[in-house]
């Protein structure tokens, strides 16, 4: 699949994003992220509005509706970190990882979360990874439920923070036999 191949899941069409879409995507990852606990809520915002950083140095991807019928609507979107891009924070050698995980409130309940999260793992396994890593803010449970519907397992001993105040903690999938 190439760096710009759209996957259609049920309902939901995944592709790269477009820079006409950075401001709106950054403004559906605050709103998908409102209420999180963090100690400078106003930064982590500004670093969740900036889509167009996260495309320029990693690849990002939207959940977009499926239907040709309407306009397309933007239900989500995830950052895929590659190995040497300045987004990627715990993976290692081959593994595959993925941050900002966000699904806009309306959407959310819907499968989008689950489509974006199989697109990253399809990537990974094209890539030839041999697991996929990610951290989590603890407090996201139905984020964990997900992750682990999938069958991502804690990875405690790679749990670490940011900065004082913001406790992650990691998921990781093998995808060897």
């Amino acid at each position: 699949m190439s760096q710009s191949a759209a996957t259609t899941h049920p309902g939901v069409a995944i592709r790269r994003a477009t820079a006409r879409e950075h401001a709106a995507i950054g403004e559906l990852c605050v709103a998908a992220y409102a209420g999180m606990s963090a100690p400078d809520q106003a930064g982590y915002a500004a670093h969740l509005r900036n889509a167009a950083a996260r495309d320029l140095e990693a690849e990002l991807w939207v959940a977009v509706t499926a239907d040709e019928a309407h306009s397309e609507e933007l239900l989500g979107t995830v950052t895929v970190c590659p190995e040497g891009s300045p987004w990627r924070e715990i993976a290692r050698g081959d593994e595959y990882e993925f941050r900002m995980l966000a699904v806009a409130p309306a959407a959310q309940g819907r499968g989008v979360g689950e489509a974006l999260v199989r697109h990253v793992l399809d990537r990974a396994r094209e890539a030839g990874s041999s697991r996929v890593v990610l951290s989590t803010l603890a407090e996201m449970s139905a984020a964990h439920r997900l992750y682990e519907r999938l069958g991502f397992r804690r990875a405690p001993e790679r749990d670490w923070s940011p900065r004082e105040g913001i406790d992650l903690v990691a998921y990781l999938l093998d995808l060897t036999p």
